[in-house]
């Protein structure tokens, strides 16, 4: 399957303007012949903080946007948005599919460095999507940084999906942390975050796709950019006959 990484500028809190250039990018994501598209995190607003009005409700107009863009594409999108809930709004991935079909994960780990949990709430668990027979884990910018999800995950996953609003300032956290959860659970990692600045913050992308080995397959840094490549469940499969280290855990011991 052919995925594409939409490494995009986002326009802060401008809802409209974030689809167009979202729209732009699907456009080229399509004509490359990719059938999975990946926005970053919360891409209709950036990385706000003032949830309550930046949330919107389930059928929105981002859902309803991705699901026009995706029926008219015959493309599955996956994208990060902030949707309203209670006791707090979330943080969520959507997958909408050209059926008209969403899926939904909600990011377990806010960002409680910039106060993310006292606006956000927290998702209850880890899932995984078939993507026309691509197993596909999506996974929320800070949860990156946490390795348990995505072993939890390991045996049912060919992609990890991460989107992102990650800053310039770590962004050496961000490379290094993409290439040891592929190497750690022989997958791809599919690592796409913004570019430009939001609230104070400057963003250099480093989208990249990561194969099962540590190798780049694709990457881009400073600009908007589509990244398209080919993934391959057996290529997973294959990684994993060759050196079988999920098959040699012992969970029952990780315990004190």
């Amino acid at each position: 399957m052919k995925v594409a990484l939409l490494q995009l500028d986002l326009a802060w809190e401008d809802v409209a303007a974030n689809h167009a250039g979202a729209g732009r990018l699907l456009d080229l994501a399509a004509a490359s012949g990719a059938r999975l598209a990946i926005l970053p995190e919360m891409f209709a607003t950036g990385f706000s903080m003032d949830a309550r009005r930046i949330a919107q409700p389930e059928g929105g107009p981002t859902e309803t946007f991705l699901k026009e863009r995706a029926a008219a594409l015959g493309l599955h999108v996956l994208a990060g948005v902030a949707e309203a809930a209670e006791p707090l709004p979330v943080n969520r991935a959507l997958l909408v599919s050209p059926d008209g079909t969403v899926r939904r994960y909600t990011k377990i780990h806010p960002f409680s460095f910039a106060g993310e949990e006292k606006v956000m709430g927290s998702g209850g668990e880890v899932v995984t999507w078939s993507v026309e027979g691509l197993r596909v884990t999506p996974l929320v910018c800070y949860d990156l940084r946490f390795p348990e999800p995505f072993r939890l995950a390991a045996e049912e996953t060919d992609l990890y999906a991460v989107i992102a609003n990650w800053p310039e300032r770590r962004r050496h956290h961000w490379s290094l942390l993409l290439r040891a959860r592929a190497v750690e659970n022989l997958a791809y990692v599919a690592g796409v975050n913004r570019v430009g600045e939001g609230d104070g913050l400057r963003y250099l992308g480093d989208s990249a796709l990561i194969g099962p080995w540590d190798e780049t397959i694709v990457s881009a840094t400073g600009q908007e950019a589509v990244l398209v490549a080919e993934v391959s469940a057996e290529v997973v499969a294959e990684a994993r006959r060759k050196f079988p280290v999920l098959a040699d855990r012992r969970p029952v011991r990780y315990r004190r």
